[in-house]
């Protein structure tokens, strides 16, 4: 059986990140692991008991204006960018790694957690929102002025102003500004 350890406690200041912005609030019982590896902008705004993992060798960038709602879990192992202005509402957990069990895994019966762990970013682009319990999972790309709704489980890209529900996250809306001409 493998040895485990602890992570410790996660306890952390805002002098321990590797950036934090101007005016940005920190709530009580926050906990960030590697946060010599997580960026945070300017007026960004992380929630109770908000749960950010940076890691050895992944990142979390958080852009200017964001809002990390209460209970958020964010998993940088494979790099997390949250662009500016983002909604990122309680519960929502973004992961950025998975366990990939081969064939000869599954045919020697061997457990999933010990399968080899494939790494891919997710980038949530400026202005979008993502609704309470939602789950992001790796290699996705979040639109501009996206809305993921509360609860959907995204496994694939999101386009710009998309609307979004569900388990797995479907389209529900689209709307594309368009250009009006002066008169």
């Amino acid at each position: 059986m493998r040895t485990r350890s602890s992570l410790g406690t996660g306890s952390v200041a805002t002098a321990d990140f590797g950036h934090w912005g101007v005016g940005s609030v920190l709530e009580a019982g926050v906990r960030a692991f590697h946060p010599a590896h997580i960026w945070v902008g300017d007026g960004v705004y992380v929630g109770h008991d908000a749960f950010l993992h940076g890691y050895h060798a992944g990142s979390i960038r958080i852009e200017a204006g964001t809002w990390l709602g209460p209970r958020v879990y964010l998993h940088g192992a494979g790099h997390i960018h949250v662009g500016r202005e983002v909604g990122i509402g309680p519960g929502v957990h973004i992961l950025t790694s998975q366990h990939r069990p081969t064939p000869n895994d599954r045919a020697a019966k061997r457990p999933v957690l010990g399968a080899v762990l494939a790494f891919a970013p997710v980038v949530i682009e400026d202005g979008a929102d993502i609704g309470a319990g939602a789950l992001i999972l790796p290699g996705v790309r979040v639109g501009a002025g996206a809305i993921v709704g509360g609860g959907a489980v995204v496994t694939r890209d999101v386009p710009p102003r998309t609307t979004v529900v569900g388990n797995p996250a479907r389209c529900l809306a689209s709307s594309v500004a368009e250009e009006i001409e002066p008169a």
